[in-house]
């Protein structure tokens, strides 16, 4: 085949592959869920916020009213988040996470397993919640963003 016509069918080829699928790669699908984990832990819910899909969003954690969904789910997560804070005496939550146990993708979907810790001060006792946050990612065109999350926690016990 001559190069004018390699060349051809690679540029047919480049137009028949999705935007989408172009947009991320499998090596960078922890880069939202770092930046939302970070952005958790500093408080910056803009930074967190910039991890997530355009669109519909669903989040199942630990507390009422246990799901959120639509495209406002994080920021109505973050305020109840918040309000259950108050109510039990929480401070200073921090999620320190380690590599994924388990990295599904399929085109542009990703399904991801990450262990974390959750720890935080309730009235002064320092409390610990192991757990695996179980993610679904979208690849877009600035890379993989955040679609749905669910915290699956053990019972919080009193840190070692």
């Amino acid at each position: 085949m001559n190069f004018a016509r390699k060349t051809l069918v690679a540029l047919c080829m480049s137009i028949l592959v999705p935007a989408s699928a172009m947009a991320a790669t499998a090596g960078d699908v922890m880069k939202p869920i770092r930046q939302f984990i970070d952005a958790f832990n500093n408080g910056d819910t803009k930074a967190a916020s910039a991890a997530y899909a355009a669109g519909e969003i669903t989040i199942v954690d630990e507390f009422a009213p246990y799901r959120w969904t639509g495209p406002r789910a994080l920021q109505e997560w973050f305020a109840e988040y918040d309000k259950h804070a108050q109510r039990t005496g929480v401070t200073g939550g921090h999620v320190t996470y380690s590599a994924p146990t388990r990295t599904e993708i399929d085109g542009d979907r990703a399904y991801v397993i990450v262990p974390a810790i959750y720890t935080y001060n309730e009235h002064d006792k320092h409390m610990a919640e192991e757990a695996q946050v179980v993610l679904v990612l979208h690849a877009e065109t600035g890379g993989w963003k955040i679609s749905s999350w669910t915290w699956t926690g053990v019972k919080p016990h009193p840190a070692q």
